[in-house]
């Protein structure tokens, strides 16, 4: 029904730069907000960065400063921009959708989604 498609995930010197990015589709109604969740070996996964479709924007406070999350609503996609990457940052990365599946009657929902995931690895 929704499919959730991550990129740019890969290995990265510390203080460099990776931009991940998510597209969603299907029969999607609405996208109420999108975000980014990591998770380490042996740990849960947790919250990297939430946006909503009028852009208020949430962040873990461990990449306040250092991440970016965009979204560009025409397409259902979302970015993650990471800078001055530390090899804490290593780590499985998902991106999830909460939104309205279309239906024949009208919408259900709001439903979570989740993608694939994508590797980041921050190492020299």
């Amino acid at each position: 029904q929704v499919q959730l498609v991550e990129s740019g995930g890969g290995l990265v010197q510390p203080g460099g730069s990776l931009r991940l990015s998510c597209a969603a589709s299907g029969s999607i109604f609405r996208i109420n907000a999108m975000g980014w969740y990591r998770q380490a070996p042996g740990t849960e996964r947790d919250l990297v960065a939430t946006i909503t479709t009028d852009g208020t924007t949430t962040y873990a406070d461990s990449v306040k400063g250092r991440f970016t999350i965009s979204q560009d609503n025409a397409k259902n996609t979302v970015y993650l921009q990471m800078n001055s990457l530390k090899p804490e940052d290593t780590a499985f990365y998902y991106c999830q959708a909460n939104l309205l599946l279309r239906r024949t009657w009208g919408s259900m929902g709001p439903l979570t989604y989740w993608g694939q995931g994508t590797q980041v690895t921050v190492s020299s």
